[in-house]
């Protein structure tokens, strides 16, 4: 049997096929801004992770759409990572979600159809492990193989966590490792050792579950994922969107094992530097090595959480409870808004 390994398909890899932020703000050009409706609660204003609109009762339904082309060559794995970061989504916005369709394309001249439905099927496994069915979707011939999934959630409007609420003085957290980016390219250029490829595999699977339970915490407040801006391109996002500034301790940022590594021998993704070119003017970079780390583009990153720092404690132990003891140490806070958006100090 033919062994196919999807990266050699696809000129790109999971959130790093993600437009640059400059790109994307050339395209839309404001074409989303003052919709005309009261019942949506969240649009393209600030950027946020979904759309939200007011269903009466206090309920809000949450609708997003992700995809991308394969950052693993296991098909299987592919379906599982591309849907874990879709429903991120959703717990980003402090929500459950409900129901997912599925998008994919497929290159049937140079794919065979079979290992589509191994993508599918590792959908559908990520998506009963959150709870939810994966209920349809649209498929079409394309170039290169591409997989996501278009998913609903439902959240009390009073729990709504947008990524622009953000207070001065709030702590700063994130609740996963960074680095994926570059461990990805590791793995398509076949230079990533075996233990760092399990290490990516594992946390790129993981469900951002604990959101929903964000959700809940009046002192959490604001709430986005870590995807293909690189840490440092969706915390501008959190700070323009709130009119503040943030410092960030490198020193309390977690790496991936390897990402540091393969950065020095220069195996980054491409839009690492796009990412960069796109917001260099708002940071001021005090760490020089941290620049290939908070510019990497990350897929199905951690949550990037800012917390009332009057309650840091029972925040912590939040972190400890859901098994994410490492990740129970601010990696920065915020501060009155200046043109430097983020400064990075050691």
């Amino acid at each position: 049997m033919t062994e196919y390994k999807l990266t050699e398909y696809s000129h790109s890899s999971g959130c790093g096929c993600k437009l640059a932020p400059d790109v994307l703000e050339k395209i839309l050009q404001g074409k989303y801004t003052g919709l005309n409706d009261a019942r949506l609660l969240v649009g393209n204003n600030t950027k946020d992770d979904a759309a939200v609109y007011d269903m009466g009762d206090g309920i809000a339904l949450i609708s997003t759409v992700d995809f991308f082309m394969p950052i693993v060559d296991d098909a299987f794995l592919f379906g599982q990572i591309a849907a874990a970061n879709a429903i991120s989504d959703v717990y980003a916005m402090g929500g459950k979600p409900i129901l997912a369709t599925a998008i994919l394309g497929w290159p049937v001249s140079k794919l065979p159809a079979e290992l589509a439905g191994e993508v599918i099927k590792g959908a559908k496994e990520k998506c009963a492990e959150a709870g939810i069915v994966l209920a349809g979707g649209h498929s079409i011939d394309s170039p290169e193989p591409l997989f996501g999934l278009s998913v609903n959630g439902l959240v009390k409007i009073e729990q709504l966590k947008k990524n622009s609420g953000a207070k001065q003085g709030d702590l700063i957290y994130i609740t996963k490792k960074i680095g994926s980016g570059i461990l990805a390219t590791a793995l398509k250029r076949k230079t990533i050792s075996i233990e760092h490829e399990k290490d990516l595999i594992l946390e790129l699977k993981k469900l951002n579950t604990l959101g929903a339970i964000l959700g809940t915490k009046e002192y959490v407040t604001a709430l986005t994922d870590v995807t293909g801006f690189g840490l440092l391109g969706h915390l501008i996002e959190m700070m323009d969107g709130a009119n503040l500034s943030a410092e960030i301790n490198y020193g309390a940022t977690l790496l991936m094992n390897g990402a540091a590594e393969y950065a020095s021998k220069m195996i980054v993704p491409d839009n690492l530097y796009r990412n960069w070119n796109s917001y260099d003017k708002k940071v001021k970079l005090n760490v020089p090595e941290s620049f290939f780390t908070l510019c990497d583009p990350q897929t199905n990153g951690g949550l990037l959480v800012t917390v009332d720092q009057k309650h840091q404690g029972e925040f912590e132990e939040i972190l400890k409870q859901n098994g994410l003891e490492e990740f129970a140490q601010p990696i920065g806070v915020t501060k009155r808004q200046s043109d430097i958006r983020v400064e990075v100090k050691q």
